[in-house]
């Protein structure tokens, strides 16, 4: 039998009444605001981190102003899948010590490339085979590619001035 009013009885046989709240307990405690880890600081936890498990060819893509996705991105390269996943566990548990929450991460159980997004700083870590493939930066790369094919056609010029 179910009793019909805000009681209930518990297991023991007790009954339960549930709290009631005055006016001003109506509504949810709000957590006390800390302030959002800024972009530099995310990113110089970063740097440091992968700066001490020995990451190759680190490369900063500054994007502020540039695209809403993030405000940087870091590509790295580790020298085996065990180094890139390395590197990624250390880098998600300094984030999440440092205070900067839980980042998402993608590709960490096969560890060619892992991707994590920590908020405004996005880290590519990639096996050097899996970089050179996908050429990351290039696409993130200032010039373009208009830029790019001037600087070839003058490279082209120079060497046909020089006669080679």
């Amino acid at each position: 039998m179910i009793p019909s009013s805000a009681s209930s009885l518990r297991p023991g046989g007790s009954e339960f009444k549930e709290p009631t709240l005055t006016p001003d307990q109506d509504r949810a405690p709000t957590p006390a605001s800390t302030p959002e880890p800024s972009a530099e600081a995310v990113q110089a936890l970063i740097l440091a981190k992968l700066d001490e498990d020995k990451a190759e060819d680190v490369v900063l893509i500054d994007l502020q102003g540039k695209s809403p996705l993030a405000d940087a991105i870091v590509v790295a390269s580790g020298r085996s899948q065990r180094h890139v996943a390395a590197m990624a566990d250390h880098l998600l548990r300094a984030l999440k010590d440092a205070g900067h929450g839980k980042a998402a991460v993608e590709g960490l159980p096969h560890a060619d490339w892992v991707l994590i997004d920590a908020g405004d700083v996005i880290v590519h870590l990639f096996r050097p085979e899996v970089r050179a493939f996908y050429q990351i930066e290039k696409i993130w790369s200032v010039q373009g590619p208009e830029a790019e094919a001037r600087e070839a056609r003058i490279a082209r010029s120079d060497r046909a001035a020089m006669g080679g």
